[in-house]
């Protein structure tokens, strides 16, 4: 993508500028995306003009809207080569995974069975497993990984058993930015009867997905790292699995009929979906689906990509700057400067208009990997560009003068 295209691109994003209109460097994506004009007026129109309720009415505009709100299931379906009949809206990432483990889990796992993770896992494919393994009695196992900062599938693959039911692992690492290899992920849980469930939050923003191709078992990933609204996420999971969980809510709209001796079930994917859903949010996730595809998600990643191998340079080159995860990572670059916190260089840099996450990401585990408390974080999205990355730089020399680094 040309810094132009880049440049147009900024100005659909309203959130790209401070309240007293300066330019607001947004290095803070892989937490949340900004949202472009399209998506915001899309929600607008969904809110006022459009508004009516789903899978209810017979009047004219409540029969529009369900049109539309299932019309982004079938968008998301095609995105992410699935079938919509697969695609189940949650209210996020999170919720998918518990819906997973609270439905599924509950139904297939038990003592003496045991769930594969890894060492760079996101608390939300983590804790869900750990609530699930102190109700049924199944054992968690860690995988552990390569020294640059990978999902170590070799080591995976020693650690996998018949006993081994579940392989939960992160897409691209939400601290790293370290990609796996879903597909032999997929070959590898698949070779002992497990399934593979994919945390693809990170990868669903800049990498094509093909469920197919990647032969997983359930996918989720969430709309507002999508550039999309908060409050609606994805699970994607094969037809016969969904046909076999139970429900996990009660309540209208996933039901086929309801007496007091007894209540039959919705078939998937409504049956999942209990009570009003998520009407305006998943109309805005169209939007903001088309609008990526709009740009492309090769170009996407390409324009990460290179702006990732620069900022990864530039640090790389300052002694008292450790750079974490490997040279390739999608997206996302995580460093520490000696003797700084990254709670203080956040605040500094926020004096510049430069924001980026500072904290544990939701990782703690992989932070007593890494040896430290915290890193900063600087993850990029598809308006991110040059001047991005000057601004960070900047801040970061200004924070090493500041603390008296010798070799600012």
């Amino acid at each position: 993508m040309s810094e132009a295209a880049t440049l147009l691109r900024k100005a659909d994003f309203p959130g790209l500028l401070t309240a007293g209109g300066e330019v607001w460097h947004y290095l803070d994506t892989g937490a949340t995306a900004q949202k472009p004009q399209v998506v915001i007026d899309a929600m607008a129109r969904a809110l006022g003009s459009d508004y009516a309720t789903v899978h209810r009415g017979v009047y004219g505009r409540s029969a529009d809207m369900t049109l539309a709100y299932e019309a982004a299931r079938q968008r998301v379906a095609a995105f992410i080569g699935g079938r919509e009949e697969e695609v189940v809206f949650t209210r996020g990432a999170t919720e998918a995974i518990n819906l997973v483990a609270q439905t599924w889990g509950l139904a297939q796992l038990g003592e003496g069975d045991r769930i594969l993770l890894s060492t760079l896992e996101h608390h939300s494919n983590i804790v869900p497993w750990q609530m699930l393994a102190e109700r049924v009695g199944v054992a968690i196992d860690v995988c552990r990984l390569t020294d640059d900062g990978r999902i170590d599938l070799d080591a995976a693959q020693s650690m996998l058993t018949e006993r081994h039911k579940l392989v939960a692992l992160a897409h691209v690492s939400n601290v790293l930015g370290s990609r796996l290899d879903v597909r032999r992920a997929a070959d590898m849980a698949h070779s002992v009867g497990a399934k593979l469930l994919v945390d693809g939050c990170q990868a669903a923003p800049r990498l094509t997905l093909d469920m197919v191709a990647l032969d997983c078992d359930f996918y989720v990933f969430s709309a507002h790292k999508l550039y999309g609204p908060t409050g609606i996420g994805v699970l994607w999971a094969r037809s016969d699995i969904l046909d076999a969980m139970p429900p996990w809510q009660g309540g209208g709209a996933m039901i086929d009929r309801v007496t007091f001796e007894k209540t039959t079930y919705a078939s998937a994917p409504q049956r999942f979906e209990a009570g009003t859903p998520a009407i305006t949010e998943a109309i805005a996730l169209h939007a903001a689906i088309d609008y990526v595809d709009s740009i492309g998600l090769d170009q996407i990643h390409q324009l990460e990509t290179d702006l990732v191998v620069r900022l990864r340079r530039e640090l790389t080159a300052m002694n008292d700057v450790t750079v974490f995860g490997p040279a390739d990572s999608a997206g996302i670059v995580s460093f520490a400067i000696d003797g700084v916190h990254p709670h203080d260089l956040g605040t500094i840099l926020d004096e510049a208009n430069v924001a980026i996450r500072a904290g544990h990401h939701c990782a703690q585990p992989l932070m007593d990997h890494l040896g430290v408390s915290a890193t900063a974080r600087a993850s990029f999205g598809l308006y991110s560009d040059e001047s991005d990355v000057d601004a960070l730089l900047e801040g970061i020399a200004r924070t090493r003068r500041i603390f008296g680094s010798v070799s600012a």
